[in-house]
């Protein structure tokens, strides 16, 4: 009773809207400005609570939907107004944008939770104890940027969010830029991501201003009202708008040919990566096309372009994942593959499906990354241990040449980890897809939603499906089990609780997630279909034939990815615990890479380097653009402008000009007619001198003269 009366009270929660972005603003000015005088503690606490605060406003938010399931906007003040064209910053309260408040907001908390014990650590192991502050600023900007986005009520507002993750993004994979290979090569993976997404940026702006052109606004009702109201008459337009979308799309949520930039920012600490790529940035794009739907459900050919471009990166991010050895790497090609998953379900007009994976997604991928995390300080620690001891320490020749990131360097750590290896199985089985895990019933809605729309995707998710099982439980088997190949390892202690707690909330998530849109029973699809709901003028469109299956459950489906999902385990199994458990047991010096190389032999090392297209894209793009920037740096700007336009034309115009205009001009005009009138001045008063004699005689004669001039003058004219 207390609660359905609350739910019918509850719009005025709709005008706290705005704190989601003041809260972690605020946070962050906290501690920009005092968090020099605060301790460590203080400065995770604000930070915390700011995100904390942010996600209360936004359960608040749901909580008035409930009641007033349409939402609405709410007005805070005016951005930009010239002429005709009014862009406000005012808040879209809908059942997709809360959704993607809570995603943001609530995994976020728990990351920042998180960070706060894991950055304490990560700061004195790379010796910069004082970057703990600024650590926690860029995390809260980060919230406030997407925020921002997911908040927006229109194109304009939206994109200054999309750009704020960027440039966070860049922040916070480059956060220790004066680490990596040569001493930069963090700060090169930061400028690479943030190169990357201008290129999809690109692609969003040349699609807002063609919105604009076409439709005169930038405001989502506006425009979506537009399309229901005039039909096909903006199909050409739209279908441009909609591929120019894809490729932001690309850029931002890490599709073929954009993906390269996500791999590398691995460089930041384990809290950026799981921020990134769980809760934050990368589902940006998926959001955005599920924020466009008007506009893709009315050009079909856009949608299947999407939707095989989300299947092609699906598989290919999967391959690759199955040859990486970096325990976080392969969690990020696994996050390319599943952001592939997503684009294929909101590009074949499967939108809840898609945004119902982006949700359970969400929670296992942060809990993998996060767990990563656990399994590298934990390591960590174990070399610390073994630093300080001289007995230990003559074991290992180079300890600081050890990588506790190599899964090569692991195993049996089920032992010694037992709360981080329970969690990150979760989270593996999740993702593996395997019931009643959450990832087994968003990916199988997905799946479903293929099979009916488009085989092609279909044939293509589903290959992916069985890579996902085989590489998680490759990860699983070289980490935890066997026996610890490398001396860290056996001294790897579990991490304190401040760490622990937030996987074990998260792994609860994973386990449960996944019922919030069982079967029959649809809880999410009738929360998003106040938003997501096809106008009768809509109805023949593509969207209509994904609404007519969407949350449809098919036993045969589910029955061959969860078969495959357990093949591809036992598989990995057979491999790595049955066929050659030795290869593991080796040190690495003495052991073949993997023993998958066995069975595969070259095609694993086209796996392991990713089938070279960052070599690919270095010999076609960046070695021309590079030969091209120092040509026109050194010829044409070098010897064309600056040595010839400037110093010959210019400079030297310039000083013939001068001399002649000094010489000729100056000497032989100016100055020339200045000195003759001088001289005529002289004449003159020299001629005139002669008529001062100094005799009163002389004056009374001339003065004399002068009036019989001056009579004669009078009288005769």
């Amino acid at each position: 009773m207390w609660f359905s009366e609350t739910v019918a009270n509850s719009t005025q929660f709709f005008s706290l809207v705005p704190w989601v972005v003041f809260f972690p603003l605020i946070g962050l000015l906290v501690n920009l400005i005092f968090g020099g005088r605060m301790s460590e503690k203080a400065i995770g606490i604000t930070a915390c609570g700011a995100a904390g605060l942010s996600l209360l406003i936004s359960v608040l938010q749901a909580v008035s939907l409930l009641g007033h399931p349409g939402g609405m906007v709410v007005y805070l003040a005016d951005w930009i107004v010239v002429g005709d064209l009014a862009i406000q910053w005012a808040f879209q309260v809908d059942t997709l944008s809360v959704t993607m408040m809570l995603v943001v907001a609530g995994v976020g908390t728990l990351i920042h939770i998180y960070a706060v014990g894991y950055m304490h650590e990560d700061v004195r192991h790379n010796g910069d104890p004082t970057r703990y502050q600024r650590f926690f600023v860029f995390f809260n900007l980060f919230i406030v940027a997407m925020m921002i986005l997911v908040s927006a009520d229109n194109y304009l507002m939206l994109f200054v969010g999309w750009e704020g993750v960027g440039l966070c993004s860049y922040l916070l994979i480059g956060f220790w830029y004066d680490k990596g290979k040569d001493g930069i090569g963090n700060a090169l993976a930061g400028k690479k991501a943030f190169i990357t997404n201008r290129i999809g940026d690109f692609g969003f702006l040349i699609a807002a201003f063609m919105i604009y052109v076409a439709f005169r606004t930038f405001n989502f009702h506006q425009i979506f009202e537009q399309i229901q109201q005039a039909g096909s008459s903006f199909t050409p337009a739209i279908f441009a708008i909609t591929l120019f979308m894809l490729l932001g799309v690309a850029g931002k949520s890490a599709q073929i040919p954009l993906y390269v930039w996500l791999p590398d920012a691995m460089a930041g600490p384990t809290p950026v990566s799981a921020l990134i790529h769980a809760a934050t940035m990368v589902t940006a794009g998926v959001y955005l096309i599920a924020r466009s739907h008007p506009l893709y459900v009315q050009v079909p050919e856009a949608q299947n372009i999407v939707a095989l471009v989300g299947g092609a990166t699906a598989l290919f991010a999967a391959t690759i994942a199955v040859g990486q050895f970096d325990i976080k790497k392969v969690l990020a090609y696994s996050t390319i593959s599943q952001l592939g998953f997503m684009t294929a379900a909101v590009g074949m007009g499967a939108f809840t499906a898609g945004m119902f994976h982006l949700v359970t997604h969400s929670f296992f991928k942060a809990l993998l990354f996060l767990s990563a995390g656990s399994v590298i300080q934990g390591i960590e620690a174990g070399l610390h241990h073994i630093e300080h001891d001289p007995r230990l320490k003559k074991k290992m020749v180079k300890p600081h040449d050890f990588d506790p990131q190599d899964m090569r360097n692991m195993g049996g750590l089920r032992k010694r980890m037992p709360i981080t290896f329970w969690v990150y199985l979760i989270g593996a089985l999740a993702l593996a897809g395997i019931a009643p895990l959450a990832g087994f019933w968003s990916k199988d809605e997905i799946l479903a939603e293929a099979k009916l729309i488009s085989p092609t995707v279909y044939g293509l998710l589903t290959i992916a499906a069985f890579f996902t099982a085989f590489y998680m439980g490759r990860q699983i088997l070289m980490v935890f089990f066997g026996e610890s190949r490398a001396e860290p390892t056996a001294h790897a202690r579990e991490n304190p609780p401040v760490i622990t707690i937030p996987l074990m909330i998260l792994a609860g998530l994973s386990l449960l997630g996944g019922f919030i849109n069982l079967p029959v029973i649809h809880t999410f699809t009738h929360w998003l279909e106040h938003t997501l709901t096809i106008e009768e003028a809509m109805i023949n469109f593509r969207l209509g034939e994904a609404a007519e299956a969407s949350g449809q459950f098919n036993p045969m489906v589910a029955g061959i990815s969860t078969g495959l999902a357990l093949f591809a385990i036992l598989l990995a199994w057979w491999i790595y615990m049955q066929r050659y458990p030795a290869m593991l047991k080796l040190p690495p010096k003495q052991r073949s890479d993997d023993p998958l190389k066995t069975f595969i032999g070259p095609l694993f090392s086209a796996l392991e380097n990713k089938w070279w297209v960052d070599e690919l894209y270095q010999t076609l793009v960046i070695t021309p653009y590079n030969l091209l920037a120092r040509y026109l740096a050194q010829v044409i700007d070098g010897r064309f402008w600056h040595d010839w336009v400037h110093d010959v034309l210019i400079v030297g115009g310039f000083r013939f000009f001068t001399r002649l205009l000094s010489i000729q001009f100056d000497l032989g005009v100016i100055d020339s007619t200045a000195n003759s009138l001088a001289d005529l001045a002289k004449s003159l008063a020299q001629q005139m001198r002669q008529l001062q004699t100094g005799y009163v005689r002389s004056y009374a004669l001339w003065v004399f003269l002068g009036v019989v001039v001056i009579l004669g003058y009078l009288i005769f004219w």
